[in-house]
Parts: structure tokens; C-alpha cells; sequence
């Protein structure tokens, strides 16, 4: 029987082949094919070493955030007390699960990506990271706390390892930067360039934190330390598009500040950390921001211990009520005058988890009456949720969760004579007296505080304050304008009854004269 060589045999031996196979040709054509297999075998462990390493920074963040969910899915609300964990909890579920989300986007995983789809809706957003940052700053403010502190999770009776990174203090500090507010900026940058000098890991770059503190300081009116500070920029790089141009004129501008005041020269500014009271806090909207904020400190409380020997507690039967005969409630004075009383056991923890219950599903953001259009808005001043429910008591009750930062600054709560319709639709007349529920306890912060004289009032779970916010003949006691301060640890839930004008003329008759 005949045999053929092989078609490969035949290709060598002939040394030609048709125009369709000519790659064969040349044993130094196929040697391109050994080089171009090369580069594909590389390009293929360059795709399996950038799919593994995708697969190795979700493992790391499943295990980061398996540890973070097992410890804070044990005491949710003891977790977020800590306002730097609930900081850091609007912070990764707006960025940093986006940036998960587009790592496993490279590659589609459709578990995921419906899982994903399913709960974003209930993500919080730019605008919750936002106000999270600045909650951390009203805190920073209120109860003078350095930035280090806060970052090192150093707070009143907290004893989680709740921290700061590098990166974290530059999104706080930028968050300041772009709400023009330079004073946090500068205390933010600061803490960032801290971290960063100490050798902690980062993101950022040093030059992005040195061009935002150094013209924040700027903005600050040190023009010598924005130009220590623009000149370490500018040293780390010098073709910056900013650095060169700003050292100039800010070097300009000192200069004929010098000129002006006919002095030579000026000690260059140091390289030391800007503290906590290197610069004053601008001034704001709020006249008795200092009074209050030192209160909420439990400093310049006005209550001598003369005044507070005249202070009593008693059993209170409501004028012989039927059902308080046999219970009657425990009254204790807070103040004496305007007169406000504390009630123990207002409230059970039964009654209290109840009323959680209730609200907890319909809590939306406070709301103010705006003074001039009479219309309801959301305030920065007024943070936290709240809803209106009918307890088990029958009382109708407003509820109010606050959570980090959460406050509510110097208000009234009556209507004064340049709001005549403040109450109109509802048909109940003005706010006569005030009864406050505390539902919980507060580790830190949280008081109720009365700037006018001094006054500060702390939660404690199950009790309730009572105030008059009338006089007998209807006119305000502006003694009672009063605020929440900001919740530093701990979550706050109040319920607020007020009683109105309305159904209190036999209970409590007019008076004749105009503040009796």
C-alpha cells in the first residue's frame, strides 16, 4: 500500500506551501509566533493576577466588613452612639460600597449586582455623608474636643476602637472646604497632615491636604503660616498649578501688610500643629451660641446650692385623681423659677419599647415653622426624626430620635405675638405648658439646656420634665427659650406633650395680672 508523508512532512520537504499557509514558510516567521504566544501567556497572567488580586480586595473587604457587621449588629444602638461609627457608617454605605460595587462591575456578578440594586435604595447619600461630617464638627464645637482626640475615638466613657484614618479626616476637612467653612478645614487638613507625618498609610496625596490647609489658613487671615505651608507644597511639587502662583501672592500681600503697619519683617511662621484655639470660630446666626454651648458642657449652671437646699421632692396625686391614689407619681424640683419638676417613673420600659415600635417606622427629619411664611422646613439647627403617634397612653405624642450631633438649638416652645397664626389650623391655641419624655439614656451630651437662666436638665430613661411656657394671663415666658445639645454618645429619644390653651380654662383659669 502507497503512503503519503504527512501534510507537515510534506510543507518541510517541498519548502513551499500555498499562499493561505505561508506563515509556514519561514522557521524565523514562526519564531514571531513563539514570541507573540509569550506576550499572550503574560497578558494571561496579567488578566488572572488583576482578576485575583479583584478577588483578594473583595475578600478583604468582606472580612473587614464581616467583622465591623458582627460587632455592630450586636448593640446596633450602642454602636452608633459612637458618632464616629455612625460618621463612618454613612461614609461607607454612600462611597466606599460604591467603590465595591464598581471593582465587582469589572465583572459582572449578577447576585451581587441584584442584591446591590435591591438595598441602594435605602443607601444614604451624598447629602447624609454631608451632614454625618458636619455632625462631627457641631460636637468638635460644642463640647471643645481637638481633632486628635476625635480621630483617636477618644470620647466620654467610650471605649471602642472607633478611629479616624488619614483619608477620613481629608473628607472631613474637604467636606468643611467646600461649605466655605475654613476654620473645620483647617482643623481637618491639620489632623490628615498629622496622621500622615506619623507615617499612617493614605490615599491622598500630601499635596492635595497642604493646597486645601494652606489656603484655608489663608481664608483664616494667618497669611505667615499659608505661607509655610504653600512653601512645603511647593517643595514636595514644584509643578503644582496652584502652589506657585499662591506662595507669590500671599507673599505679595504680606508684604504691603507690612509696609502698611511700617514694619520690617516678621518672624516666620513654625511648623508646628495648629491646636484647637489657634483660631477663632467665626460668629454665627445664633446671639447666645457661647451660653448655651457651655451649658451643654455643664459649665455655668446658675443653680447655687443655696437655691437647690430649697428644691423638694414629693409624691403627687393630681388633686386626689382616682388612679394616681394608689400610685401617686414622684415629683422632684429641677429649678425654681420659672418652676420645672422632674417625674419618676413616667414612663415604663415596656411602655417605652412600645412607643419605639410604633415610631420607628414612620420617623421622617424634624421640621420648623418658618416664623415669616408659617410654612414647615427642615432646619440644619434641628436635627433629628420625629413623628407624631397616639401612645398607649392615649396622649397624643410626638417622638424624636437623636441621632449623631443630633440637637435642637434656643427655641420656644410657644408662639409669640409676631406669630398670631402659628396654631390656627390645628384649633388648639397656644402652647401653655411643656411635658418632656425622656426615653432613654444618654452617655454623653444630650441635655436640655435653658440659656436665660442657666439651667441644664440631663435624660434619664423613663423620667419627664414639666414646664409652663404661659403665664396665667397668656402671655410668653421668655425665660423658657431652651435647646437639646448635641447628643455626644448615646442615642436620644424624647416624646414631647405640649398642652395647648385649648380644654385648660377650668384647670388652669386666667390670671389678672400680665405675668403671674
Amino acid at each position: 500500500m502507497r503512503k503519503y508523508p504527512s501534510l507537515l512532512s510534506l510543507a518541510l520537504v517541498c519548502g513551499c506551501w500555498s499562499v493561505q499557509a505561508e506563515v509556514f514558510t519561514s522557521i524565523g516567521q514562526m519564531t514571531d509566533l513563539i514570541y507573540t504566544e509569550k506576550e499572550l501567556v503574560q497578558s494571561l497572567k496579567e488578566y488572572i493576577k488583576a482578576e485575583e488580586s479583584k478577588l483578594d480586595a473583595v475578600k478583604s473587604w468582606a472580612n473587614k466588613l464581616d467583622v465591623l457587621t458582627r460587632v455592630s449588629t450586636l448593640d446596633p444602638e450602642g454602636y452608633l452612639a459612637h458618632p464616629v461609627n455612625a460618621y463612618k457608617l454613612m461614609k461607607r454605605l454612600n462611597t466606599e460600597w460604591s467603590e465595591l460595587e464598581s471593582l465587582v462591575l469589572q465583572d459582572p456578578s449578577d447576585g451581587f449586582i441584584s442584591n446591590m440594586t435591591v438595598h441602594r435604595q435605602y443607601f444614604p447619600d451624598q447629602e447624609d455623608e454631608k451632614g454625618a461630617a458636619k455632625a462631627l464638627m457641631r460636637l468638635q464645637d460644642t463640647y471643645k474636643l481637638d481633632s486628635e482626640s476625635f480621630a483617636r475615638g477618644k470620647l466620654p466613657g467610650m471605649h471602642h476602637n472607633a478611629i479616624l484614618t488619614v483619608d477620613d479626616c481629608y473628607d472631613m476637612g474637604k467636606t468643611a472646604y467646600n461649605e466655605a467653612d475654613y476654620y473645620h478645614a483647617v482643623l481637618w487638613m491639620q489632623q490628615a497632615l498629622r496622621q500622615m507625618d506619623a507615617g499612617e498609610e493614605h490615599v491622598v496625596s500630601k499635596a492635595d491636604v497642604l493646597d486645601y490647609l494652606s489656603y484655608s489658613v489663608y481664608q483664616m487671615g494667618d497669611l505667615p503660616r499659608a505661607i509655610e505651608l504653600t512653601r512645603r507644597l511647593v517643595a514636595i511639587d514644584s509643578s503644582h498649578q496652584r502652589a506657585g502662583g499662591n506662595l507669590r501672592y500671599f507673599e505679595k500681600l504680606l508684604s504691603k501688610q507690612l509696609n502698611e503697619l511700617n514694619q520690617e519683617g516678621q518672624e516666620p511662621a513654625t511648623e508646628e500643629p495648629i491646636q484647637l484655639g489657634t483660631y477663632k470660630r467665626p460668629n454665627d446666626y445664633l446671639p447666645e451660641r457661647e451660653i448655651y454651648e457651655a451649658l451643654c458642657r455643664g459649665e455655668g449652671v446658675k443653680m447655687t446650692t443655696e437655691r437647690r437646699s430649697r428644691l423638694y421632692c414629693r409624691y403627687h396625686d393630681g388633686n386626689r385623681n382616682p388612679r394616681l391614689l394608689l400610685q401617686p407619681m414622684k415629683e422632684e424640683d429641677e429649678w425654681d423659677s420659672p418652676h420645672i419638676v422632674r417625674y419618676l417613673n413616667a414612663l415604663s420600659d415596656q411602655e417605652i419599647e412600645k412607643i419605639k415600635e410604633l415610631a420607628k417606622p414612620r420617623l421622617a427629619r424634624a421640621t420648623v415653622r418658618d416664623p415669616i411664611t408659617g410654612v414647615l422646613t427642615t432646619a440644619n439647627y434641628r436635627v433629628s426624626k420625629r413623628n407624631p403617634i397616639t401612645s398607649t397612653l392615649c396622649l397624643t405624642k410626638q417622638i424624636a430620635n437623636y441621632g449623631v450631633g443630633g440637637q435642637y438649638e434656643p427655641h420656644f416652645d410657644f408662639s409669640r405675638k409676631e406669630e398670631p397664626d402659628a396654631f390656627k389650623t390645628l384649633g388648639t391655641g397656644n402652647r401653655v405648658a411643656t411635658f418632656l419624655n425622656y426615653m432613654s439614656d444618654v452617655e454623653a451630651g444630650g441635655a436640655t439646656v435653658f440659656p436665660d437662666f442657666g439651667a441644664a436638665i440631663y435624660p434619664k430613661k423613663g423620667t419627664a420634665v414639666f414646664w409652663y411656657n404661659l403665664f396665667r394671663s397668656g402671655e410668653g415666658d421668655y425665660r423658657t427659650r431652651h435647646a437639646a445639645c448635641p447628643v455626644l454618645v448615646g442615642s436620644k429619644w424624647v416624646s414631647n406633650k405640649w398642652i395647648h390653651e385649648r380644654g385648660q380654662e377650668f384647670r388652669r383659669p386666667c390670671g389678672l395680672t400680665e405675668v403671674d
